[in-house]
């Protein structure tokens, strides 16, 4: 890692150190409330009869349906497990039953790319080390609470929607030989215990990467069976609105359902490198067009 970027000395060694780091302020007030207000518009616009597939991290093989593939270059929705009811029927209206919307806002809307692309950004990778990065991914994801649907939308009221996320390294889904991804979680709300934050396993990442993601002729599945980890060994990643929580790929982390009276909204971005490194052709991700370097050097 070099000391070129917005990154100090010592926030390089607390990464190298931890796997994570929390960068407060990274976002202001004006930015965080410009892509709030575009996903809202995002949402009234969607037309949810259109599909219907369902994001989950516990049962991918939910997910491997045409629509899932081909939002990798494209601004699709995704429902929350328990959105719908046996007859497959929403329970609630769309605003409180989406999960998130991905994968490719970085690329298609211009409000999200003014982020994704922004100097600040880039910098922060200079000071990684990265030489010819790529947003390879990028999600908006809601994590709505129960009581904020009650007071919302006249006594709706659902329980355990905002759903939880097993735990996982992202360089399993966005794998480059040698491996590169670093993931990119912008709180666009505060996060806290309660209502959803991350946690992690402090140090994990120096254990290397524990399985992948693969996909093939059959659909997506993983290499190998989770292990099992204990729970005692993560820390909560509590953040203010606006701070920007830098995740190593090789990371164990995970959020749990949202219990809270607070909805938890977060943009996460996922980068990859592009320079002396190689894209697996078996990554579930297979975009059309390459994307485009948010700088080269």
């Amino acid at each position: 890692m070099g000391i070129e970027g917005n990154l100090s000395s010592e926030q390089l060694h607390l990464f190298d150190s931890h796997g994570y780091l929390v960068l407060e302020s990274f976002a202001s007030p004006e930015e965080i409330d410009s892509m709030r207000k575009r996903m809202e518009q995002l949402l009234d616009d969607f037309d949810f009869s259109s599909t219907a597939s369902i994001f989950s991290t516990k049962n991918q093989q939910q997910t491997t349906n045409d629509h899932f593939f081909q939002s990798a270059d494209k601004i699709s929705f995704f429902w929350e497990e328990k959105a719908f009811d046996e007859d497959g029927n929403l329970k609630q209206p769309k605003q409180l039953s989406i999960n998130k919307v991905g994968h490719a806002l970085h690329d298609k809307d211009a409000v999200f790319n003014k982020f994704s692309s922004s100097d600040e950004v880039s910098s922060m990778l200079r000071s990684l080390g990265y030489q010819r990065p790529v947003v390879i991914q990028s999600m908006y994801i809601f994590k709505v609470s129960q009581l904020g649907k009650h007071q919302s939308f006249l006594g709706l009221q659902q329980p355990g929607i905002g759903g939880e996320v097993v735990p996982h390294q992202d360089n399993s889904f966005l794998y480059t030989e040698p491996t590169t991804c670093t993931g990119l979680w912008l709180a666009l709300e505060d996060a806290t215990i309660v209502n959803g934050c991350l946690w992690a396993i402090p140090g994990s990442h120096k254990n290397g990467l524990v399985r992948r993601f693969l996909r093939d002729d059959s659909g997506v599945h993983f290499d190998k069976p989770s292990p099992c980890y204990n729970q005692k060994d993560f820390v909560p990643l509590e953040v203010k609105a606006g701070s920007l929580v830098v995740i190593h790929g090789d990371l164990i982390h995970q959020s749990f359902e949202n219990q809270s009276s607070k909805s938890r909204h977060a943009y996460s971005l996922h980068v990859v490198d592009t320079n002396g490194c190689k894209w697996a052709e078996d990554n579930w991700i297979r975009r059309n067009v390459d994307p485009e370097p948010l700088y080269s050097s």
